[in-house]
């Protein structure tokens, strides 16, 4: 770990144990093994909270997808396709705000409903008005007589 040999620790051994004393040696010893055991185990929480923190960013980031999933639609799709800004559909709301406003102004009227009959019908002649017919002279009936 930090490239100590055998040796090199035996000296600091000898050191200590003349610096520090034989009597209060293990207690020093002790105090630093709880040292390096706080130091772990700061480093090990240390290291879960950034874990706990990497999944919940990759769960927020799966949510986020698992939404987008089921808030998918075709309709908004095309929509988004075809008319991103919405003009198409203003100018079909418009229109078809002017036929109902037309069909209501026509059955308010008592008049009668127009259809259309598509491409493929043959075109209509307007009807033609009726003229009076001249009023003939009653025929005159003979009776003739029985024999």
């Amino acid at each position: 770990m930090f490239d100590i040999a055998w040796s090199e620790l035996g000296v600091i051994a000898v050191v200590a144990l003349i610096v520090i004393g034989p009597k209060d040696l293990p207690k020093v010893l002790r105090s630093i093994g709880q040292w390096t055991a706080k130091a772990r185990a700061m480093a090990r929480e240390f290291q879960s909270g950034i874990d706990d923190m990497v999944r919940e960013t990759e769960l927020d980031e799966l949510r986020k997808a698992a939404k987008q999933v089921s808030d998918f639609s075709i309709e908004n799709e095309v929509k988004k396709t075809f008319d991103p800004d919405g003009s198409l559909e203003k100018q079909f709301t418009e229109h078809n705000k002017a036929i109902m406003d037309a069909t209501s102004d026509l059955k308010g009227e008592g008049a009668t409903r127009i259809t259309d009959p598509g491409p493929d019908a043959a075109p209509v002649e307007p009807p033609v008005p009726e003229q009076p017919v001249p009023e003939q002279p009653a025929a005159v009936q003979t009776e003739t007589p029985k024999p």
